[in-house]
C-alpha cells in the first residue's frame, strides 16, 4: 500500500489549531489532529451542496461558498451556472488556497480563474455579516456542520445570532444551505426558529450509494 505523504501544515487563526494536507498517490486529504476533514475521494456531499442550490435558483445567481476545502463546492456550482452568475469564496486558512493552486493543482482545474469567481481570504462570517440583501444563496460547509470540530468561533455561523444575520443576507427567496457529517434536531428547529423554510436532505460521501451519509439543510427565506 502506498504510504500517506505529509504535504505542509497550516495554522487556523484564533486558536482553531492546525490543518495537515497528506497525499496518497492520487488520493489527498485535508485533517484537524487525527479527525479527517476532506477526502479528494470522496466529494459526493460536498457537490451536491451546490447541485441542490443551483436547482433551485436561476442561472444569474449570486452565491457565497464558505470554505473552499478542496474546491467540490465551487467546481460543482460553475458547472451548472450560467455566464452572469457570481460566486464569492470566503476561505479563513491562506493556505488553502495555496494548497489549490499548488500540490492539488490538477483537482482545482483552474475553477480558481474562473471570470465570475471571487476569493476573499477571511471569516465567511465577516461576509455574511457586511451584507444586505446581497446573496441569493449561501453555503456552508465549515468545519464539520454545526457540530464544529476545529475553530469555537465557528459556532457563531449556526447560532441565533448567524442565522439572522444569513437570513438579512439573503435576497428575498435566497437559500441558506449548510453541509454537515450528521444530523442535528436541534439545529433544524433554530432554523425554523431563525424565520427560515427548512428542508432537510440526506446525501452519501462518496455520491450515489457509497460513503457515509451527510446532511444539507436548506434553508429558504419567505419571498
Amino acid at each position: 500500500m502506498i504510504p500517506w505523504e505529509h504535504l505542509d501544515t497550516a495554522t487556523v487563526p484564533d486558536g482553531g489549531g492546525e490543518l495537515k494536507l497528506m497525499r496518497r498517490g492520487g488520493e489527498y486529504s485535508i485533517m484537524s489532529g487525527s479527525i479527517e476533514l476532506m477526502n479528494s475521494r470522496l466529494s459526493g456531499s460536498e457537490q451536491a451542496l451546490a447541485t441542490l442550490v443551483c436547482d433551485r435558483l436561476g442561472a444569474k445567481a449570486h452565491i457565497l461558498i464558505g470554505g473552499y476545502g478542496m474546491g467540490f463546492t465551487l467546481r460543482a456550482a460553475l458547472a451548472v451556472l450560467g455566464p452572469a452568475a457570481r460566486v464569492t469564496v470566503g476561505e479563513l486558512v491562506p493556505a488553502v488556497v495555496d494548497w489549490a493552486r499548488g500540490p492539488m493543482a490538477q483537482l482545482t482545474a483552474g475553477c480558481l480563474e474562473d471570470p465570475r469567481v471571487s476569493v476573499v481570504i477571511g471569516d465567511v462570517g465577516e461576509l455574511i455579516a457586511a451584507a444586505n440583501g446581497a446573496y441569493d444563496a449561501i453555503a456552508l460547509d465549515v468545519d464539520n456542520g454545526p457540530e464544529g470540530l476545529s475553530r469555537k468561533a465557528n459556532d457563531g455561523l449556526y447560532d441565533r445570532a448567524g442565522l439572522a444575520a444569513a437570513r438579512k443576507a439573503l435576497t428575498p427567496g435566497g437559500i441558506l444551505a449548510v453541509w454537515s457529517s450528521a444530523p442535528s434536531a436541534a439545529f433544524s428547529q433554530r432554523l425554523r426558529r431563525a424565520g427560515f423554510s427548512v428542508e432537510e436532505v440526506k446525501v452519501r460521501a462518496g455520491g450515489g450509494k457509497r460513503g457515509a451519509r451527510h446532511v444539507i439543510w436548506l434553508a429558504t427565506r419567505p419571498a
